[in-house]
């Protein structure tokens, strides 16, 4: 029965998980504000103890990709790795957005987090995988634009996030309005280790070396930064 670690820091409400076969056993939400650095890896070391669990009991290991915060994702990341490579474990990178797609229970699912700057990171996917609409971000009333009429008139069709109070605004008084919405949780290493157990079983976990994240936005260094 294989152990999973996963970690979400791509937020400032991130969380850690312990799961296995049969189930979570325990996800831990962690607010850090100032960062994970300083409090991600107590966190781990006594959610472990409380199960009686060291780290080399841990088989596979999962870390939340993004979209989020850099730093956060980074973080998170950084520290799946460097404990899968001490171990010699795989490890599988679960994005932010199937995250939440995966709470859902239409055939269409639409995933949306705050990217902040007035945007959303969003996408439009179908249940058991499929992309309809790949990860972006944008404001969200570009995106409203982009989403197929003909095809979420045809199919059942959710709205999914956490901060949904700041697009329903944009909603009200468009035939958008009306679909169900998934109100997410800030904790989602539980599910993203779910995702994991499941991608590992198709043969899907990966070297720790090769993880990548998936920040869907350039850094500032990146949008900034000029040769000389």
């Amino acid at each position: 029965m294989p152990l999973i670690l996963a970690v979400d820091t791509a937020a400032a409400d991130g969380s850690i998980a312990l799961a296995d076969d049969s189930g979570l056993r325990e996800e831990v939400a962690l607010h850090a504000p100032r960062g994970f650095s300083h409090v991600l890896f107590g966190a781990v070391e006594s959610l472990l103890a409380r199960h009686g669990c060291k780290l080399a009991d841990v088989e596979l290991f999962a870390g939340a990709s993004g979209p989020g915060s850099f730093t956060g994702v980074r973080v998170g990341l950084a520290a799946v790795k460097g404990l899968a490579e001490v171990t010699g474990r795989p490890v599988v990178a679960v994005s932010n957005l199937d995250a939440l797609a995966e709470l859902g229970s239409a055939s269409l699912r639409c995933p949306v987090l705050d990217a902040q700057r007035g945007e959303v990171y969003a996408a439009l996917v179908r249940a058991g995988g499929g992309t309809v609409i790949e990860a972006t971000v944008i404001p969200f009333e570009r995106f409203l634009s982009l989403l197929p009429q003909s095809l979420m008139s045809d199919e059942a069709f959710e709205w999914i996030s956490p901060d949904f109070e700041l697009i329903a605004p944009a909603l009200a008084g468009t035939r958008f309005a009306e679909y169900p919405v998934v109100r997410a949780p800030r904790a989602m290493a539980g599910t993203i280790a779910r995702i994991a157990l499941r991608r590992a079983a198709a043969g899907l976990a990966l070297d720790p070396a090769v993880i990548e994240a998936n920040y869907v936005r350039r850094s500032d260094a990146e949008i900034f930064w000029k040769h000389d």
